[in-house]
């Protein structure tokens, strides 16, 4: 049943909201702030019911890391669907993601997609990908934050995939702060299920402290680049759930 209303509450809202996505794309060309915060307070709404149906309950830690009153490139790992609901919930204010290009091809969803200020990014494509980087940058100067998984991929083993750092040049280009954040347990919810059904339980996510590219010269910057990774490890191991 738990499964079967998840679902219907996704397919509902999915085709009932869709003249709400033509008004906030005309509204988005004139007044690009306010269609991202009514963008955000839509996507969050359904996003809490869509983790009340499914039984996640979420603990947040480290909420004063966060900066207040300006954008933020929030990075963190990837173990699951659940990190997209989860994190933008929890950052505080509207933010898109930094996506695969795949998802771009999911009908309905770009919408709401597009709606919250997400990004699409070829992998393979240099010139597309640094095009993705110069937009990210202007929406993070504009107050919109940013939400990048640069593990590229869902993961759920112990060890974390290579984070890529092409997405840290957002921050360089806009001097926003990069908030790092390690989340624990959505895995449990759906992936690692059994029979892959969802599962209700419990998730952490924390937020570390916040870096700011522009107190560092370019070298040190880097070498703080490198140890994103690291203090995301370490947060995740202090509120492991296990199966």
């Amino acid at each position: 049943m738990k499964q079967f209303l998840a679902y219907l509450a996704l397919f509902f809202s999915s085709f009932v909201i869709v003249p709400y996505h033509w008004y906030l794309k005309k509204l988005a060309k004139t007044k690009p702030e306010e269609a991202w915060e009514r963008s955000y307070r839509l996507v969050k709404g359904f996003f809490n019911a869509e983790l009340k149906l499914v039984g996640c309950k979420i603990t947040v830690l480290g909420e004063e890391n966060i900066p207040k009153d300006t954008a933020c490139l929030f990075v963190g790992n990837h173990r699951s669907y659940f990190d997209i609901l989860v994190s933008h919930n929890t950052t505080g204010g509207p933010a898109g993601f930094i996506a695969k290009s795949e998802m771009r091809k999911v009908p309905l969803l770009r919408l709401y997609m597009r709606d919250i200020g997400c990004l699409f990014l070829e992998r393979d494509n240099i010139k597309q990908g640094l095009e993705t980087i110069n937009k990210g940058a202007e929406f993070l100067k504009q107050g919109h934050s940013m939400i990048l998984f640069p593990e590229g991929h869902r993961n759920q083993t112990d060890e974390f995939l290579p984070f890529k750092e092409g997405g840290y040049k957002m921050a360089d280009k806009s001097g926003c702060p990069i908030v790092p954040f390690a989340v624990s347990g959505t895995d449990l919810i759906y992936e690692s299920a059994p029979g892959k059904k969802f599962t209700k339980g419990n998730v952490i996510i924390e937020y570390g402290k916040p870096i700011y590219p522009a107190d560092y010269p370019m070298k040190e910057r880097k070498a703080k680049y490198k140890e994103i990774p690291d203090t995301i490890k370490e947060m995740r191991a202090k509120h492991k759930i296990k199966k």
